[in-house]
C-alpha cells in the first residue's frame, strides 16, 4: 500500500493530508503515477477546525436546505453564497410566527395585531442599528435591498448637490449596482463620473485614488468586499481620504456584512447599505444607514404612505428619518426575519465566523491553484469568500454546468461586474463563493470535480 493509497483509504479531517501527498511527492516524484484520481464524492467533515474551534456540523444543523438531495441524486454543495446566502430555521420559525401571531400593517392601528407588528418592526431597526454599532434606531432606513438603497441615496441625498461638471469617484470593483445609478444620476446633472483603479491582484490603487479627489468632488461610493474577485478594499482608508477632501462617502457592504465585523461608527462611513439575503435573511429587505445630519439633508426618494405628517392638495409635510423614506408598507415580516438572522450571526461571533471562513478560502485556493489550466481572477492580499476563476478549454457555463451534475452550486458569469472582469481581460468566471456552513469536505469535492474536469 502506498502513501497515496493510505491517505485515502483513512478518515482525515483537516488540510493537512494535501500536504502529506506533496511532502511525498517532492521525495518520491515515482510515485506520481500511483497517485489517485479524485473522483466528486463528498468528504465527510466532523469535529472543529485545526485553529478556530469552529464546529461547522452544529452550524450545519440549522440550515435545513443544506440537506436536500438533488435530483441526480447528489447532495447539495452550496458554493452560490455571493449570490444568496441559505436561511437557519431560526429565521424560518421567525418569519413564520409573525405572520401566525403578529401579521397586521405598522403604525398607527388601534388594535393589537398592530401593536404586535410595530413593536417586532421596531424591534428589528433597533437590532441592526446594534449589529451595526450606529447611535441609533433612528439612523436605520429599511429598504429592498442594497440596489435600492444605493438608489436612495443617490437621488435623495447626492442629486441635490450637484451642477454639471461637479465629480462622482467610483472604482473599477464597484458591481452594477453602485455603477448604474451613478451614471443616471450623471446624465441627468451634468455630472462627472471617475474611476480608481486595481494593481494586477485586484487591490485599489489608493495613490491612484486619491488623485482623483479635487474641488469638484461631491461624493464618493465604493464597495468593502468586491462580489466578483472577493478583494477587501481599505475602507477605512477610502473613508478617511474622502473626509480629508470634505466628500461624504457610501460604503457598499453587501458583500462584506456576513463576512467582516462592522462598526459603522468607528469606520465614520456617512452611507453603509447592505442586503439582508447576504447575511441569512429573506430576501426583499436591505439597510441604509445613514448619518443623522445627511438624513436629515435628504430629501424623500418616493412618496406616498407612512412618510408623511400631513397631506393637503396644496403641500405635504414629511416625517424625520428613517420614516420619510418609507413609503408605503414595508417589507415587515422580511424585517423580523433579518433581526432573527442578525441576531444567530451575533451569537456565533463575526470574529469566530471570519476566522473560520479565512482557513477555508487559504486551503480553497491551495488546492484550486494545483489544478492544471486553472487561473484565478482576483488574487488580492485581502480576500473573502469569492473564488473566481477560468480554466483553459472551458467555457465558464460548460464548468459551472459539470459542477452542478456533481451537486455543487457555483455562479458562472459577468456577476453584475464587467468593468472589473474586462480589467483582467475576461467576460465571466465561475465563482464559488463561501459561508460559514461550508466544510473542507466540501472542498475537497470541488476541487476533484474540477480537477477531473481539466484531465
Amino acid at each position: 500500500m502506498n502513501i497515496f493509497t493510505m491517505l485515502t483509504t483513512n478518515t482525515y479531517n483537516l488540510p493537512d493530508v494535501r500536504e502529506l501527498e506533496n511532502w511525498a511527492l517532492s521525495y518520491f516524484p515515482e510515485f506520481q503515477e500511483a497517485r489517485p484520481a479524485y473522483s466528486p464524492v463528498v468528504v465527510p467533515y466532523t469535529g472543529t477546525t485545526a485553529t478556530t474551534g469552529f464546529d461547522v456540523n452544529r452550524i450545519r444543523a440549522d440550515f435545513p436546505i443544506l440537506n436536500t438531495k438533488l435530483t441526480s441524486g447528489k447532495p447539495l454543495i452550496w458554493l452560490d453564497n455571493g449570490a444568496t446566502t441559505q436561511k437557519p430555521r431560526q429565521v424560518i420559525e421567525r418569519v413564520s410566527r409573525y405572520y401566525e401571531n403578529e401579521n397586521s400593517n405598522v403604525h398607527r392601528g388601534a388594535h393589537e395585531l398592530a401593536a404586535r407588528s410595530t413593536d417586532a418592526y421596531e424591534a428589528a431597526r433597533q437590532t441592526t442599528a446594534n449589529f451595526l454599532g450606529t447611535p441609533s434606531k433612528e439612523n436605520i432606513v429599511f429598504v429592498r435591498g442594497t440596489t435600492e438603497g444605493i438608489n436612495l441615496v443617490a437621488q435623495s441625498y447626492v442629486k441635490p448637490l450637484l451642477h454639471p461638471g461637479d465629480e462622482i469617484i467610483l472604482t473599477l470593483l464597484e458591481h452594477h449596482a453602485n455603477i448604474v445609478p451613478w451614471q443616471m444620476l450623471a446624465q441627468e446633472t451634468g455630472a462627472v463620473i471617475k474611476v480608481a483603479p486595481v494593481d494586477d491582484s485586484g487591490q485599489i490603487i489608493l495613490s491612484e485614488y486619491t488623485r482623483l479627489f479635487g474641488p469638484r468632488t461631491k461624493f464618493a461610493s465604493v464597495t468593502h468586499v468586491s462580489n466578483a474577485l472577493g478583494t477587501i478594499t481599505p475602507i477605512h482608508e477610502l473613508v478617511q481620504i474622502a473626509h480629508r477632501h470634505g466628500v461624504r462617502i457610501l460604503v457598499d457592504g453587501a458583500q462584506s456584512v456576513a463576512h467582516i465585523p462592522i462598526n459603522v461608527t468607528e469606520l465614520d462611513a456617512d452611507f453603509f447599505v447592505f442586503s439582508g439575503h447576504k447575511i441569512f435573511a429573506p430576501t426583499g429587505i436591505g439597510v441604509v444607514y445613514g448619518k443623522a445630519e445627511a438624513l436629515e439633508k435628504a430629501l424623500p426618494y418616493q412618496g406616498g404612505g407612512n412618510m408623511i405628517k400631513d397631506v393637503t392638495f396644496e403641500r405635504t409635510v414629511y416625517h424625520s428619518a428613517p420614516n420619510k423614506f418609507e413609503a408605503g408598507t414595508g417589507s415587515i415580516a422580511d424585517a423580523v426575519g433579518l433581526s432573527a438572522a442578525l441576531d444567530y450571526v451575533t451569537k456565533i461571533g463575526l470574529p469566530n465566523i471570519s476566522a473560520y471562513e479565512h482557513e477555508l478560502l487559504d486551503y480553497a485556493m491551495r488546492e484550486l491553484s494545483r489544478i492544471n489550466g486553472l487561473r484565478f481572477i482576483g488574487t488580492a492580499k485581502e480576500k473573502t469568500s469569492a473564488l473566481s476563476f477560468v480554466l483553459d478549454g472551458y467555457s465558464e457555463e460548460h464548468v459551472a454546468k459539470s459542477l452542478s451534475e456533481c451537486g455543487i452550486a457555483v455562479r458562472a458569469g459577468h456577476h453584475c461586474a464587467q468593468p472589473i472582469l474586462r480589467r483582467f481581460g475576461v467576460e465571466a468566471t465561475v465563482r464559488p463563493s463561501l459561508a460559514f456552513y461550508n466544510t473542507v469536505g466540501e472542498i475537497d469535492t470541488l476541487v476533484s470535480a474540477v480537477r477531473e474536469l481539466a484531465k
